[in-house]
């Protein structure tokens, strides 16, 4: 079966059907750039021009940086402020006519990780953290997902652990591995004291310089690289999707 996954991010919206029996895109994926100001109308046009790319009618998954109540923003990371309290969902929902779900980016990237990825298989407390621009973060238990963490916003020495720790401000800052990865650790540290994980998926798009800077990551718990990549939102709002509609 396939549904169509959708991943909205602050520079760039991409899209692509996933078969998800296998988490494999069944066809190239089809990207635009996010509308400048990125208000919902606008970005919801730009979803529906996906939508019709691939002249699509069915359920389709969507990805959104900001937690997600019942299709709703409470928050909005590198989008337009006035996406607070906006109802993506339905809205969505009207420009394409197609059933939809919204759901927290890193929350369906952990999903890929978990259902095809990194975590496959695991059970316990699974923890995905994506460092890009922020931090990103999903917490599994058991395989169960508690939606809408934002660990990355944990304070650490008075500031947010993304404001330290983020793959951007690694650059930002011309930061070597050796220093990053002491920020990072930290991160983890603190997450370790609060959840005990036995497992750390580093996610993002520094994932793919794993080779770089994992073996510096130090926790008691088993630290691995994703393995979805910049695939990894629009498969798991795919399998996000089909499980909340079957």
């Amino acid at each position: 079966m396939e549904i169509l996954g959708i991943d909205i991010g602050g520079s760039g919206i991409k899209g692509a059907p996933v078969n998800i029996e296998t988490g494999e895109l069944t066809a190239e994926r089809f990207r635009l750039p996010t509308p400048q100001p990125s208000v919902p109308e606008a970005v919801a046009d730009v979803v529906a021009e996906i939508v019709r790319h691939f002249k699509w009618q069915g359920v389709i998954g969507c990805t959104f940086p900001a937690v997600i109540k019942n299709g709703v923003a409470y928050s909005a990371a590198n989008v337009d402020q006035s996406w607070i309290g906006t109802n993506g969902e339905d809205l969505i929902q009207a420009k394409t006519g197609c059933p939809v779900l919204l759901l927290n980016d890193a929350d369906a990237a952990g999903v890929a990780e978990m259902a095809f990825g990194a975590g496959k298989g695991h059970t316990g407390v699974v923890i995905l953290h994506t460092f890009g621009t922020g931090i990103g973060s999903a917490i599994f238990v058991n395989g169960h997902l508690v939606p809408n963490t934002e660990f990355g916003h944990l304070e650490i020495r008075c500031k947010d652990a993304e404001h330290r720790a983020s793959a951007r401000n690694r650059t930002k800052e011309g930061l070597n591995w050796l220093a990053w990865a002491y920020r990072v650790n930290e991160f983890l540290a603190r997450m370790e004291v609060l959840f005990s994980p036995d497992l750390f998926i580093i996610g993002g798009g520094v994932s793919r310089k794993h080779k770089k800077f994992l073996h510096l990551l130090e926790s008691r718990a088993e630290i691995v690289p994703a393995k979805m990549l910049n695939q990894a939102g629009i498969i798991g709002a795919a399998i996000a999707a089909f499980e909340h509609f079957d």
